[in-house]
C-alpha cells in the first residue's frame, strides 16, 4: 500500500485549543483540555467539517492564539465516542479507556496549526 493510500484510510478528527493548551501537551505530553473539557469529563473534538462552524459559534471573539489539531482517531481507540449534540449534528467526544476522562495525548496529534482570522473567518492549510 502506498503512503497515500495510507493516509487516505486513515481517520482524523480536530482539537481546537488555546496557544496554553497546545504548548501543555508539548510539554508534558498529554492535556485534560480546557475548563469545558474537564466539568464535561471528555475532550470535546470535531470532524473537519465541522470545524469552522464550531470556531464561528464559539471562538470568534476569542483574544487568545488559536490552533487547530489534527488527531489520528485510530491512536484514541474505543475512548472516541460520537454522540449527538443540538439533537442534529454527531460529534466526536474522547472520553479515554472506559469513559475515564483520559487526558487526550501527544501522540495522537498528527499535525498542529495556528488558526488566523482573516475577514471574519478562520483559516489555516488544514481548513483550505
Amino acid at each position: 500500500m502506498s503512503g497515500k493510500e495510507e493516509e487516505e484510510k486513515m481517520k482524523y478528527v480536530y482539537r481546537i485549543c488555546s496557544g496554553q493548551e497546545w504548548e501543555e501537551l508539548q510539554k508534558t505530553g498529554s492535556t485534560l483540555g480546557g475548563d469545558l473539557d474537564k466539568s464535561s469529563r471528555f475532550i470535546h473534538l470535531s470532524d473537519l467539517h465541522q470545524v469552522q462552524s464550531t470556531l464561528q459559534n464559539f471562538f470568534l471573539n476569542t483574544k487568545h492564539d488559536l490552533y487547530l489539531l489534527q488527531i489520528d482517531a485510530n491512536k484514541l481507540g474505543d475512548g472516541l465516542i460520537y454522540e449527538v449534540v443540538y439533537e442534529t449534528n454527531s460529534f466526536p467526544h474522547f472520553y479515554g479507556a472506559s469513559r475515564s476522562f483520559s487526558p487526550l495525548p501527544l501522540d495522537a496529534v498528527t499535525k498542529a496549526e495556528k488558526l488566523s482570522l482573516v475577514d471574519g473567518r478562520f483559516t489555516c492549510s488544514l481548513l483550505d
